[in-house]
């Protein structure tokens, strides 16, 4: 049987290294970058080395960023009392996208799951407890996925905060607008219900 050249499978194998990629996708990929001009292929592989290069973690919040602290701690505009609390940097701008957040983050870097190894000590909680104790911090808000490893570490923070006398609330989960009821899995069901708010 013929085989890629040993370049070629190359690429192919370094695409299957992120996540989501599978050998099929990671295929079409590398063939659709080798019928790219020269100069627009060395364009996405200098922007790879450039992130890699000049992105950091913010050393207040964790978030990545190209300058420390990054800009949102930086801002002087932000609501200093509120700490939104994100598994992972992608989450800081979905929830800057909805234009209704204007406190500070503090991005976890994943949540505890005993299943793969991954203990409290194994992402970024013990600075985000430095931070409410050194600061003026009224709430805590906790915007991790709805999973059970999401929901886990929602419970051992919230544990931990006792001590503080601070607020500590749950971004609401339920139902995605536009969708239909009758479709919804009974877990997204019993969420929708708990995080049911008064209208009158």
């Amino acid at each position: 049987m013929i085989k890629y050249t040993s370049s070629i499978e190359k690429l192919i194998e370094s695409f299957v290294k992120l996540p989501g990629i599978g050998r099929k996708t990671a295929q079409r990929l590398a063939f659709h970058i080798l019928g790219m001009p020269r100069e627009k292929a060395e364009e996405i592989a200098q922007s790879i080395l450039d992130a890699r290069q000049k992105i950091v973690t913010c050393s207040i919040c964790g978030d990545l960023t190209d300058i420390d602290p990054c800009r949102i701690c930086g801002s002087k505009d932000r609501d200093a009392t509120l700490i939104c609390v994100v598994q992972e940097p992608g989450d800081v701008m979905a929830m800057e996208r909805t234009g209704q957040y204007f406190g500070f983050y503090h991005v976890l870097h994943g949540v505890i799951s005993p299943m793969d190894g991954i203990g409290p000590n194994d992402i970024n909680l013990k600075s985000l407890f430095t931070r409410v104790a050194e600061a003026d911090i009224k709430e805590v808000i906790l915007a991790v996925n709805p999973t059970v490893e999401g929901e886990a570490t929602a419970m051992y923070i919230s544990k931990l905060m006792a001590p503080f006398g601070i607020t500590v609330s749950r971004i609401a989960h339920g139902i995605p607008v536009g969708s239909d009821i009758e479709y919804t899995d009974e877990v997204t069901l019993a969420k929708a219900m708990e995080g049911r708010r008064i209208i009158r």
